[in-house]
């Protein structure tokens, strides 16, 4: 009996150190890659800036495939990230499907605020850049209306505008985008009620991109900000899971801060007192009537965005005029829905060939 327990002990010794001797040599293989991988795999596919003003830029994305209509579509994404996520990995590349589907693609770079663009408005963003925007691409491919493919907060914008202009807009897609601010399945929407918005804008002038990126990690703190760090010690000899995990990860911090005044208008008109859904938001004085939007609308959420949760993505659709409107959900987070393989099989050929018939 007593042999038996010894060779027990000794199993497990042998067993324990087995793993450790893993362990270290999975770190020495993992630091070798790290010291020699080209992670950085943002805006891979070709593009060439077409048009600056101030610091927004807009790139024309360079054909892989043979176009399949004459009706240019703008992505446009939100100020609080880069847009880049949807194409920050050629194999997982949003844009590069869509590219392959025939769509004639440009994107909207908002920039990075420095301190002298502090008292930039909401209006100044809506009316001025994104309007300016899209006359360019008309006037550039001489049509009356172009496509506007939205993201997030730039979902938000894309429907403000498209309900003041809708004679310039074909069709608008949104993605995983808010517009009912006054729900309960979200951390985020219950955090920002209590924000002190003005005495945040006030000491800032521009809101640090760093401030807000920790708002978004303390969502899921275990999650962000150690279980994944945990796991990836056990992938560190995988080259391949090491550079998807670091282009992520570059992205996620990755912050530009925000222009005080349209940051304070968009979280207490939005996010504090819902007014857009009510119908009492207004632009310039000007009354935003989400009913003026009558062009076809396709809206994605993902099912597992704890971000920009389902229920307020959803309520577009009600709000809307459109006869031809469509609401399509997938199992991704708020990121994977334009930067994962599920998304780049399932999600951007939809858009695409949603787009490409009504063009």
């Amino acid at each position: 009996m007593e042999k038996q327990k010894f060779t027990d002990i000794n199993e497990l010794y042998e067993k324990f150190f087995s793993n450790a001797v893993n362990k270290q040599q999975k770190m020495i293989d993992g630091f070798e890659i790290l010291a020699n991988i080209e992670f950085d795999e943002r805006y891979k596919t070709p593009k060439e800036l077409v048009y600056e003003e101030d610091k927004m830029k807009i790139y024309h994305y360079h054909p892989i495939s043979e176009k399949k209509t004459t009706i240019p579509t703008l992505i446009v994404y939100a100020l609080m990230n880069r847009p880049y996520v949807m194409d920050l990995q050629s194999e997982k590349s949003f844009v590069r499907k869509l590219l392959e589907e025939g769509l004639d693609l440009y994107m909207l770079d908002w920039g990075y605020p420095t301190a002298e663009d502090r008292y930039i408005t909401f209006e100044d963003y809506i009316e001025g850049y994104l309007a300016n925007a899209v006359e360019f691409l008309k006037k550039k491919h001489n049509v009356k209306q172009i496509n506007i493919m939205s993201k997030c907060q730039g979902g938000t914008f894309c429907a403000i505008y498209a309900s003041m202009f809708p004679e310039n807009i074909k069709n608008l897609v949104t993605i995983a985008s808010p517009f009912d601010f006054d729900i309960e399945d979200g951390l985020l929407f219950k955090w920002a009620k209590y924000m002190d918005v003005d005495s945040l804008v006030d000491a800032f002038g521009v809101v640090p991109g760093q401030f807000l990126n920790m708002c978004f990690v303390s969502l899921r703190p275990y999650e962000l900000l150690f279980d994944k760090y945990v796991a990836i010690i056990n992938r560190l000899d995988n080259p391949k899971v090491l550079k998807d995990f670091l282009s992520v990860e570059s992205w996620i911090f990755d912050s530009p801060g925000q222009a005080g005044e349209a940051y304070r208008k968009y979280m207490k008109d939005l996010w504090q007192e819902n007014k857009l859904i009510k119908g009492e938001f207004k632009m310039n004085g000007r009354a935003i009537d989400l009913k003026a939007i009558k062009m076809p609308l396709l809206n994605i959420v993902g099912e597992k965005d704890n971000l920009i949760p389902p229920s307020s993505s959803i309520p577009l659709n009600d709000l809307v005029a459109s006869k031809d409107k469509e609401l399509h959900s997938f199992p991704l987070g708020h990121a994977g829905i334009v930067a994962s393989s599920l998304s780049q099989k399932k999600v951007a050929p939809l858009v695409a060939q949603w787009l490409l018939s009504r063009s």
